[in-house]
């Protein structure tokens, strides 16, 4: 599946654009009156992250599973087209 980036960001598929980990660790906010550790903040921002890597990763590798069964898939029923189309004596 072609994916077409505008600005960065994924363009008329519908979804939103992916969370990038480097996105996750180097995100910031606005300090607050009462706010957060940030090292607690920075702690769960690296997990997050590492969790995110992880999945993009098996996204990326089942995906290319999947191009490869497509591929065994077509070439199958190519060979099966073939031998359909040959006089089989009256055996299959």
């Amino acid at each position: 599946m072609a994916q077409v980036y505008r600005s960065g960001q994924l363009y008329g598929t519908g979804r939103p654009a992916r969370l990038t980990p480097h996105e996750v660790r180097t995100r910031t906010f606005d300090p607050r009156r009462r706010g957060v550790d940030p090292e607690q903040v920075r702690e769960f921002q690296a997990r997050v992250a590492d969790e995110l890597n992880d999945l993009h990763q098996q996204v990326r590798m089942l995906s290319q599973e999947n191009d490869r069964l497509k591929r065994a898939l077509r070439d199958w029923q190519a060979m099966h087209a073939r031998e359909c189309r040959r006089p089989n004596d009256g055996h299959w």
